[in-house]
């Protein structure tokens, strides 16, 4: 008799690693190969961190662990600590998704529970190591790591898009964000020169998220319901108060949806089956709640990202929501069960 494999191959869960493939090649290309050897550490620490805790409740490893360590790799600065890496991957399986029994059983979104962990733990790494992309043909393909000067100007800085555009006056041109060139010296509101950073590894270019998401759509793997309605959400958000109530701090609706990780987060984070809500009507309200705390969070917090944070609040009324719209469908078909009675009774 055969014992249990010691991985569980997931299809669904391989179209998700598919999906990122293009953001991973953007992250060399933009950054260098450092993200590649980043991406294949948290893979190799997160794998051993689930491997085993799983193999003391006689699991096999499971192809989900993997989209998870790409997820949180992807969502970190270039220039990370391998030492933070590690120990982000290893909250976010063991505290984000083991200590709830294992695949399946999570409440929250496990890669996000790692960055968000990182993000507060050690804010200085996590917000002053962005550095702009590489510039030419090959980019940085012909670079281990990410350039650290530009035009004699230190570029490792947290003057990323967001933060620029929020805190200092400056904002990036929208086709950048959308290719993922971005990069440059600006003048600052305050009259200091400072370096245009880029975001997070596999969140700089919108367009290569967009080729992974769509497949996604296309192969049926992502549910639609919540990819679009974070991006509904954060665009009604937008328009009432940038629009309507004239507050010109926050960005338009294309600036806001190709900038930061907005795109990233509709197509990977939000649609995570087991963290999001299961009725059809929540999965429309749960997205929109993140889309547009997104917006918020980028607009009054503290940290400019706000993206995590977003998402663990979906996680945290997920289940509510839920319970919400369940508890309506019982009372309508109750409803709707007993006027079916009167009109029989009425009609004998």
């Amino acid at each position: 008799m055969k014992g249990k494999p010691k991985f569980k191959k997931q299809k669904m869960m391989n179209r998700v690693l598919y999906a990122l493939i293009p953001a991973l090649l953007g992250s060399v290309y933009f950054f260098g190969w450092r993200c590649l050897v980043m991406l294949l550490f948290v893979c190799a620490v997160g794998c051993a961190t689930e491997f085993y805790m799983a193999k003391r409740r006689n699991d096999p490893l499971t192809a989900a662990c993997l989209v998870t360590c790409f997820l949180f790799a992807l969502s970190l600065p270039p220039t990370t600590p391998f030492w933070i890496a590690a120990v982000g991957i290893i909250v976010a399986l063991l505290f984000g998704k083991e200590v709830f029994g294992g695949f399946g059983r999570n409440v929250f979104n496990p890669a996000i529970v790692g960055r968000g962990f990182v993000y507060v733990c050690f804010p200085t790494a996590l917000t002053n190591k962005f550095t702009p992309v590489w510039e030419g043909t090959w980019g940085g393909l012909t670079h281990w790591g990410p350039q650290t000067t530009v035009d004699g100007i230190n570029a490792v800085s947290s003057a990323t898009p967001m933060w620029s555009n929020r805190d200092f006056g400056f904002t990036a041109e929208l086709t950048d964000l959308f290719t993922g060139n971005i990069g440059q010296v600006f003048e600052s509101s305050d009259g200091v020169t400072r370096v245009l950073s880029a975001g997070s590894m596999g969140e700089v270019s919108a367009i290569l998220v967009l080729l992974g998401g769509i497949y996604l759509l296309w192969t049926k793997t992502a549910n639609w319901r919540l990819v679009v309605s974070p991006i509904l959400g954060a665009s009604f958000f937008v328009l009432i108060f940038r629009n309507l109530l004239g507050f010109e701090q926050i960005p338009p609706v294309p600036w806001t949806l190709c900038s930061g990780a907005m795109l990233f987060a509709s197509f990977f984070m939000t649609t995570d089956p087991v963290s999001a809500p299961k009725h059809k009507t929540s999965q429309l309200w749960y997205g929109a709640f993140i889309g547009i705390m997104i917006v918020f969070l980028r607009w009054k917090a503290v940290f400019a990202g706000g993206v995590a944070f977003a998402i663990l609040l979906g996680n945290t009324v997920a289940p509510t929501l839920d319970m919400i719209f369940k508890s309506l469908d019982k009372r309508k078909k109750s409803k709707a069960t007993v006027q079916k009675a009167e009109v029989k009774n009425a009609t004998v």
